[in-house]
């Protein structure tokens, strides 16, 4: 972690600071403190003036007597209610993104599919000021709403990041030099149209990490990756979160949980020339021709869109909160391994 995230993210709550505010009823609201602003619910009136200068993890109460819970948001906290241009990869995922990539302290990494930003900062917190991440994104729109919610985070732009407008296959080569990359995290419709180019940017030993949502792609880019020849067989896997209620003697699982929203499949990168030796299996029904796998993806599908409307407010909102947040009145000035080239 940096000394400008531990600034940012310590000590008594500021003007441009995000903080989350738990009700009597554990019901959760976020907000970013104003002088003069208020917080309105339907128990009273919070004065944003009664939070600033107050430790992390004090209790504030409105003008009715109802106490609130203030607390900075964590990175779990900030990806959940941010704005949003596409989906977001949820934490559970970014967790084992970062693990099963082995996304590392130094590392090189691309990502194509930039969404709004919530990968990206898990990428960013792993790899540190040494490494580098590559983002790659097709729609400037949600570029847009991904650079505005990571500066609304981190309280500038980070200079060891970058992102490319374009289709990955195309501005890949263009961007980064063959064999310089050690990590690849595709999260798009296709990944199998991008392999190319990803194998050729991998250096020897890199992994290779899709995250696709339905069973459709994953069989697809299953057997793209294996049709290469050029990287280990793919493994792939789903994860699920249970919750547990846990009070006095009543311990039981929680009623709701998070379940399927993607599978991870991955593959390491061969050395140039290497053959990849033959796995024994027993003989099984699995053949099928390319007529089989085009019936079984979901391209006809296309992909869903949210409305230019829509989509504009959101960028509203993105980028008043990476303006306030830039605008604040920090102790200390940004690290010079991680401050914007122009200041």
């Amino acid at each position: 972690m940096s000394d400008n995230q531990v600034i940012q993210n310590s000590g008594p709550f500021r003007i441009g600071d995000r903080v989350q505010l738990t009700g009597p009823k554990n019901k959760l609201n976020t907000i970013t403190l104003e002088p003069g602003k208020v917080f309105h619910t339907h128990r009273g009136i919070l004065a944003h003036d009664d939070i600033i200068g107050l430790p992390d993890g004090s209790v504030v109460t409105n003008n009715v007597g109802v106490e609130h819970l203030a607390l900075r948001p964590l990175l779990n906290d900030f990806v959940m209610s941010m704005p949003r241009g596409a989906a977001i990869i949820y934490p559970k995922d970014a967790a084992q993104i970062i693990a099963q990539a082995d996304i590392f302290p130094g590392a090189t990494v691309v990502e194509a599919g930039v969404g709004s930003g919530a990968l990206s900062l898990w990428l960013l917190r792993a790899i540190g000021p040494a490494g580098r991440l590559a983002s790659f994104e097709r729609r400037s729109e949600f570029a847009d709403v991904a650079r505005d919610n990571i500066a609304t985070f981190l309280g500038f732009d980070p200079a060891n990041w970058s992102i490319t407008l374009g289709d990955l296959a195309d501005t890949l080569p263009d961007t980064m030099p063959a064999q310089s990359v050690d990590r690849v995290v595709l999260d798009m419709l296709a990944p199998w149209e991008c392999l190319g180019s990803v194998s050729d940017a991998l250096k020897p030993g890199g992994v290779l990490l899709c995250y696709v949502a339905t069973v459709t792609q994953l069989s697809r880019v299953a057997e793209a990756i294996r049709a290469t020849g050029l990287y280990t067989n793919p493994d792939s896997n789903e994860t699920m979160v249970r919750g547990w209620h846990v009070e006095g003697l009543a311990v039981r699982p929680d009623h709701r949980m998070i379940g399927h929203t993607g599978f991870l499949i991955t593959a390491r990168r061969l050395a140039p020339d290497t053959i990849l030796p033959e796995l024994k299996r027993r003989p099984s029904k699995t053949d099928f021709s390319d007529a089989d796998v085009e019936a079984w993806t979901p391209g006809a599908l296309g992909e869903r869109s949210v409305s230019s409307k829509v989509m504009r407010k959101r960028v509203r909102i993105a980028e008043t909160g990476a303006a306030i947040s830039k605008a604040r009145d920090l102790d200390a000035g940004e690290p010079d391994d991680l401050a914007p080239d122009a200041r």
